[in-house]
């Protein structure tokens, strides 16, 4: 008996937080059971692309969603559902986004329409704009997903979260289902080895490490981070900035970098498969957003047992370690700067087990969401 497809929605399978997460999932899977194929929304060739080929996955592209004039993807969806007709589990992890995909799965009969919920966008704010943390294109494309918001329950018949705080962003009082970030633990466990390894492969054994990763997007607050790292410098010399990631503020991120003259104790090291390799050289993990989900790069960086900052907009769902600490947003450079300076680095303690009870490791989330599909589809 061939096993049951699911069609994964995404807008590109590239390496970030939510398809980092579905990856994990896929490869646990039991393939003869359940497999995978993927609906994108962009032409261009990505990260995971050529591993989910070779997992068995197939991918779709279509053009991507105009919410002003949808008819045309609705068109090119209609024609999709229309040549791929064996699907009864669609898995849209647009969050408002997918109300399009959702309404045109319920057109086509499709019996199970799953809206997934990977983050809960702050409101829109006048001072933001004003101070220059937001762009007003920013603020225009959130109003847009507010409104979405309203529409995304009419054509599911499942919701999924990846925290708390996703899910009552986006389903309000409507029960949903927590589809954890897990990740595989093993991979991402202490090794002093891995550490010493990298540090002396990158120059950085008497450096203090921060890092960070994430797509370079104004959602990650990248330009509050370097105004941290400077603040940083002026007290440890001694301290390098590692920064994993792609996206269009990068260049504009680099050249003021350039300008407060500590581009040359910054690493922009773009889009890797390394991470949790990278991760071990690490000593402090910084994550100043202004909103988020529930950070997979958070989990990550507890099993890798590094001190973290984040920033208090993010939810308190994602402690699983006493390595965290959360931050006001609205604090200044130099009070972040403190917070780090002052975190004890000279000794990771393994912190995996914890992962494993918080319930966050692949293994068994992977046998939760595979027996999901498998019951559902019955």
């Amino acid at each position: 008996m061939p096993p049951i497809r699911v069609l994964q929605v995404f807008t590109i399978m590239d390496r970030g937080g939510a398809e980092t997460m579905i990856m994990n999932y896929y490869r646990k899977l039991d393939t003869t059971k359940v497999q995978f194929d993927f609906l994108v929304h962009r032409p261009n060739k990505a990260a995971y692309d050529d591993e989910i080929g070779a997992l068995g996955g197939k991918i779709y592209r279509l053009p991507a969603i105009n919410p002003f004039m949808p008819n045309a993807y609705y068109k090119a969806l209609r024609a999709f559902f229309k040549k791929h007709n064996t699907y009864n589990i669609i898995h849209s992890h647009l969050n408002t986004f997918s109300y399009f995909p959702l309404k045109m799965a319920e057109e086509f009969k499709i019996p199970v329409r799953i809206a997934h919920a990977h983050i809960a966008i702050n409101k829109v704010s006048l001072r933001s704009i004003l101070s220059g943390k937001e762009s007003i294109s920013e603020s225009l494309k959130k109003i847009v997903k507010l409104q979405l918001k309203k529409r995304v329950k009419l054509h599911a018949t499942h919701y999924f979260s990846c925290g708390d705080k996703a899910g009552n962003w986006l389903f309000g009082s409507t029960p949903f289902e927590t589809m954890n970030n897990a990740i595989d633990t093993d991979k991402f466990k202490y090794n002093p080895s891995v550490s010493a390894t990298y540090k002396k492969e990158f120059k950085l054994e008497n450096e203090l490490v921060i890092g960070h990763i994430g797509r370079f997007v104004s959602q990650k607050n990248h330009a509050f981070l370097i105004k941290i790292f400077a603040a940083i410098l002026k007290k440890q010399p001694n301290a390098t900035l590692i920064l994993i990631g792609d996206g269009p503020l990068k260049s504009g991120l680099q050249t003021e970098a350039q300008r407060l003259q500590i581009d040359h104790k910054i690493q922009f090291l773009g889009v890797r498969t390394d991470i949790p390799q990278l991760c071990q050289m690490m000593d402090v993990f910084v994550f100043p957003s202004f909103y988020e989900g529930l950070p997979v790069t958070l989990i990550e960086a507890q099993a890798a047992s590094l001190k973290i900052i984040a920033s208090d907009s993010i939810t308190k769902e994602v402690r699983l370690t006493n390595n965290i600490s959360f931050v006001s947003i609205d604090e200044t450079a130099d009070v972040w700067a403190q917070k780090i300076l002052t975190l004890d680095t000279s000794k990771k303690i393994d912190q995996s087990q914890n992962i494993i009870e918080g319930n966050y490791d692949i293994i068994s989330n992977t046998q939760n969401i595979q027996s999901f599909y498998l019951n559902h589809i019955k």
